[in-house]
Formats: structure tokens, C-alpha cells, sequence
């Protein structure tokens, strides 16, 4: 029997399409998961922005936007803000940077789980999602490197099938996932990889 890890914290990043996908599976999710969830979605600064209301509404787990400084809680969904970059300082403490755009994103899911993969190593997992650009691919590799978990939506299922499609040309994933059965396999984690 292989040997199981342990998940300690779970990225989530996407761009254009991804939202409909984390509407999908949020309400799924457990309110017990082990670890927390951190999500980097492409996403314009706007004063209005409504996208921490509309996931908290969907969700079963508590849903913050991160603030510099902030400390992580298991079984909690931290949203990324517009225009920083998330930075892990260690295994429950963040912070956010302004510095310049990664593959013209700020937020940046590369610079997220790269600064992941170097604290958490095989304790990272990560699903990359629907998006039109190539950003979370490098991130993925570090995971990978680090021997974390590397998770994909099929590119046959995203709205927009760019960035999953060029992270399974890119990348030896561990596995594709539908947006249906995302749920029961994050729930899984906890227990289980």
C-alpha cells in the first residue's frame, strides 16, 4: 500500500470560466476538511466587487478575503484579493504583495503556489481550473517537484479549456477531475491523500 499524505493546505486558482465551477462545488464541501482552501481567481479590482458575498452565500464553510497578516484556519475559504499576489510566510500566516504582474495577473496563481509549494511541500494540493492564459502552470511543476498533489478540471468540461489543456501538455498531473465530482474528492483530502 503506497504511502498516504497528508493535505495540510488546498489552492484553488482559475481565470475566465472558473467561477460557475467553484458556485458548482462549494456548497459541497464539508464543514470538517482538515486543511484550508485558498483561491486565486483572475479577477479586476472594483470597490463593489461582489465575489466574496456570492461565494459565502453558496458555501457551508466560512469565505474571507485575505487581509496582509492574515492567519489560516482549517475548513475555512480564503478569496484572494484583486491586485496582490498571496504569499504563504509559513503554515498559517500570509501576506499580500504588490509587485509586478506574473503572466499579467495580480493576483498570480503561479506566485501563490510556488510561495505554497516551498512551505507546505508534499502537503500541497492544488486544482487548477477553466482559464485563458498559462498562469498556475509554473506553480504546478513546484508543487509537483515538491511531490505535492496536482489536480486538474478536464478541459472538456471547462467553459474556457486553455489553462487546464496547457497544464496536461505541460505536466504529468495526478488526476483530472470533472466539476461534478470535485466535491466528494476535496471532502476525501482530508482523509485520504
Amino acid at each position: 500500500m503506497e504511502n498516504r499524505k497528508t493535505t495540510e493546505i488546498l489552492l484553488i486558482g482559475g481565470s475566465a470560466g472558473s467561477i460557475s465551477v467553484l458556485l458548482e462545488v462549494l456548497p459541497q464541501l464539508q464543514d470538517h476538511l482538515s486543511f484550508p482552501l485558498v483561491v486565486v481567481v483572475h479577477r479586476t479590482s472594483h470597490p463593489e466587487s461582489m465575489l466574496e458575498d456570492l461565494l459565502r452565500f453558496r458555501s457551508r464553510l466560512p469565505v474571507e478575503e485575505v487581509y496582509d497578516k492574515m492567519t489560516l484556519k482549517d475548513a475555512c475559504i480564503y478569496l484572494v484579493p484583486a491586485d496582490y499576489h498571496l504569499l504563504f510566510e509559513n503554515k498559517r500566516m500570509v501576506s499580500l504583495d504588490c509587485s509586478e504582474k506574473v503572466n499579467y495577473s495580480r493576483p498570480s496563481i503561479d506566485v501563490t503556489f510556488q510561495s505554497a509549494a516551498q512551505i507546505f511541500e508534499e502537503h500541497t494540493a492544488a486544482l487548477l481550473l477553466s482559464g485563458a492564459n498559462a498562469d498556475g502552470i509554473e506553480g504546478l511543476r513546484c508543487i509537483a517537484e515538491k511531490k505535492g498533489a496536482v489536480f486538474v478540471q478536464d478541459p472538456e468540461t471547462a467553459e474556457i479549456a486553455y489553462m487546464p489543456r496547457q497544464a496536461l501538455l505541460n505536466l504529468q498531473v495526478d488526476t483530472v477531475l470533472e466539476p461534478r465530482e470535485m466535491a466528494s474528492f476535496i471532502n476525501q483530502l482530508s482523509t485520504y491523500y
